[in-house]
Parts: structure tokens; sequence; C-alpha cells
């Protein structure tokens, strides 16, 4: 075994919108010799900052080094929706309901949020970073009330609450008369994800953590007590090595033909001023999912969280270079613009301040790559399009399974199948562009 070599590096399409609504970040430490450490984390989203501190609580004595090949919060954990999601979040069904067993899901999912709110309460972080306010899945057709009404009988034979809103609660909440109805769950927490990975950043340092940015890694080979993990400038000699880089295992050799690489994109107003929030109405911060999971998501922020903005989510593209084609932003940007002012008539014309493309990832069969894959390499990597909570418990898991531990979440990672094969390309792009246009279509108004 010669290594793994990346043969390419994340390109991202647009601003990260989360992380430019915020104060400037202060000046990278970039890794420029080099060292040596315990375990080195590659990738610094929601599960390289979960592995990191999972290593911190189980090895808090040891070197860690974590290498991001850009800024904090400027790669998919600045590019989200926001949304900390608690119950079945299906993407590929109609509805979101699970087929596996959700009541585990729920419950693993609710251990990702503790130790995020951990963290919050540890570090310091500012509970407008992490707001425990639940979301509403909005209906905007009666095919979208049925999905909801389907999802909450799912959910009672889960045991679990939900509240069914009329056309004037959601005008009350969002202002727009767009909505003929919702359902509203009250374990999601609506992040500012940007702000939450900073703050957790911080509190990593202070805990002892190396954090480098501007560090990608461009190979990890072997040595005598482990792997040399490589950037542009420097090396760290290390025994144990953690991937939490999501579909970027891809680029590294791993699981090649059986990752899905998608692309969803946003829109974020500029500042809404005191006139344009008197046409708005409604309540200052809220989160819609859409009921048909290929239908727009919408989020309202307020000033603690970066300032009073209407953020859109829709469209989604599969490109297996990893990266954007020309046009794919430009489309997305004309259809999100389209949905904002169905929405909100009162403030149509609006020009968005910031357009953007996230990564996600996505097997066939909705499993993650959270194994040792060779001797010292743990991965955390596919998140299934459920990166903040996915995520965190993919980190969390290589992390223990790194250290030598064992939990339910690691249990419940570990024991997973390894993705499908997808048809070989063009077809596999070919098809399923075909399908997420059809499903698109087919979601309407929602």
């Amino acid at each position: 075994m010669t290594g793994y070599v990346a043969k390419r590096q994340p390109k991202h399409c647009g601003p990260a919108g989360w992380n430019s609504i915020l104060e400037p970040q202060s000046a990278p430490v970039e890794l420029t010799a080099n060292t040596s450490a315990d375990f080195v984390v590659i990738g610094a989203g929601f599960a390289g900052m979960a592995a990191a501190r999972r290593l911190v609580q189980l090895m808090p004595n040891s070197r860690i080094v974590v290498l991001e090949a850009g800024r904090f919060a400027e790669g998919a954990s600045g590019r989200n929706s926001g949304f900390m999601i608690d119950l079945p979040h299906e993407l590929t069904s109609e509805d979101y309901a699970g087929e596996g067993d959700d009541k585990k899901i729920i419950r693993l999912n609710r251990k990702a949020i503790e130790f995020v709110g951990d963290a919050v309460r540890d570090y310091d972080i500012s509970a407008d970073f992490f707001d425990r306010a639940g979301k509403v899945n909005g209906a905007a057709s009666q095919a979208a009330i049925r999905h909801n009404i389907n999802y909450a009988a799912h959910l009672r034979f889960l045991g679990e609450a939900s509240q069914m809103l009329d056309a004037q609660q959601m005008k009350e909440m969002t202002g727009s008369r767009h909505y003929l109805g919702g359902l509203y769950t009250a374990g999601t927490v609506m992040l500012q994800p940007a702000g939450l990975m900073r703050g957790i950043a911080g509190g990593l340092k202070r805990d002892g953590v190396q954090l480098f940015e501007n560090s990608g890694v461009i190979k990890f080979s072997p040595n005598k007590i482990g792997w040399d993990v490589k950037t542009k400038n420097a090396v760290v000699s290390t025994p144990k090595v953690i991937l939490t880089v999501n579909g970027h295992l891809a680029s590294f050799g791993l699981e090649r033909g059986r990752l899905m690489q998608l692309f969803l994109f946003a829109n974020m107003t500029p500042k809404l001023d005191a006139e344009a929030l008197k046409l708005l109405g409604g309540h200052s911060r809220w989160g819609i999912t859409p009921s048909d999971p290929m239908g727009t998501t919408m989020r309202k922020i307020d000033e603690l969280q970066g300032g009073n903005r209407i953020i859109t989510r829709t469209c989604a593209v599969v490109r297996s270079c990893m990266t954007t084609r020309k046009g794919d932003l430009a489309r997305a940007k004309e259809v999100m613009r389209r949905k904002f002012d169905r929405r909100f008539p009162q403030l149509a014309g609006l020009e968005m301040e910031h357009s953007w493309a996230g990564h996600l990832c996505l097997s066939l069969n909705g499993v993650s790559v959270t194994r040792e894959i060779d001797k010292g390499v743990f991965s955390g990597c596919v998140q299934n399009g459920l990166g903040t909570t996915r995520g965190t418990l993919t980190g969390i898991a290589a992390a223990e399974m790194a250290a030598g531990t064992r939990s339910e979440i690691s249990d419940h990672f570990g024991n997973e199948h390894r993705p499908k094969c997808l048809l070989p390309e063009p077809f596999f792009s070919f098809g399923a562009n075909s399908v997420l246009r059809y499903r698109e279509w087919k979601a309407g108004n929602d």
C-alpha cells in the first residue's frame, strides 16, 4: 500500500451564506511545519468537530490535530438549512417516514442533539446559534396535506407528538398566505450553523486541540508508526487517522462508484429593513421544511443570528465530479426567485444578497461509511443529506472506534452494510437527474 492520494480538493459554488453574515473570522492558522499527533482528523465539518470533541472526552491527554481544507464553516457546515432534526427524515420517501428501526434512529438523533447541546453549554456558545424551537412541515397543496397526515400517523405509531396547523396559523407564523397548513414537531433545533461551528472550533482550541485551516490533505501514506498525513506545506505523523470528509471519501479512492454526489442550492435575502419587516409580518424566527422532501425549505432568522433575513433552499442536481456545472446555480436562482415571490408577494422582486450550492453525499441504501477502512484509518462519512445530525453521529462513532471504545452509536454505524453500487456513468447521473427534475416538478407549490 502506497497510501491514499486525494485526486481533488473541495470546490465550492457561491459564498457560504451562514458564514458570510457573521463578523469576519480571525486570520487562519495553517499547518506550516512537520509535527506528530496521536490522532489526525481530516475535515472540520459537523463530523470532524464531533470526532475531535469525542476524542477529547475519551482520551483527554492525547494530541489531536484537525486539518481543514478551507476556512471553518465555509464548507457544507456553512451551506445547509440549519436544521438539526430528531425525527425520521428520509429524503427518498414521500413524507420522510423511514422503513427501518425509527425508534432507534430517533434515540440516536437525540443523542447527537444533546452532544452538541453540551458543547454549546461547555464552550459558552450563544443559544441563538442553537435554538430548540422545533420546525414545521409546510404544506401548500392537498397532496402535501395528505403527506402531513400520513407522517403524523406514523409519528403517533412511534409515540411521538405533533401538532397540525391550519392556514391562518401558518400565515400568523410566516406572514405568507401560501401555505394551506403545516405539521409542527418540537424536537428539531434550528441552528446558525456557521456560528455554532466557529464556537465549537474555539472550544476545541481551549481544550488543547490543534486546528489548522487552509490545510487540505493531499495524501496519507504508511510509515513505521502508522501514517504520514501530508498537506501542501507539511506532514503530520500519527498512528490513527479519522476521515470526516463526507462525499470526498471518493476523492481518496474509497467507495468509488457507490456514493451519490448531490448539490442543493440556496438564496439569502439582504437584511430586511423596518418597512420590509412590517410588510412581511409573522414571527421573528421560524423554520419550514417542505412536506414533500423535494419541495422548498424556508427559514426566517433575526438580528441575533445574522440579521433579519429569509433563506430559501431547493433544487437538486447530481454531479459525480463533486462540483457544480456552469449554469446550475443560475437555474436554481431563477427557480428560487419564483418560489420566494410566490410565498411573499409583498416582497416580490427583492434582490438576494447571497446564493450558493451545498454538497451532500448519499448512498442508495441509506448507509454511511463508518468503520476502520485500513489499519489505523477510520471513516465517519456519508451523511445522506442529514449532515448536522448524522454527521455528528458518524463523527462520534469514528472517534470511538479509533479510541477503542464502544457505544450504541458506534455499534449502530459500525454494523451498517456497505453502500450499494451505482450504475456506471454517465447512465447513473442522467437517470438520477431525470428523477430529481421530475420530483421537483411533482412537488409543485411545495
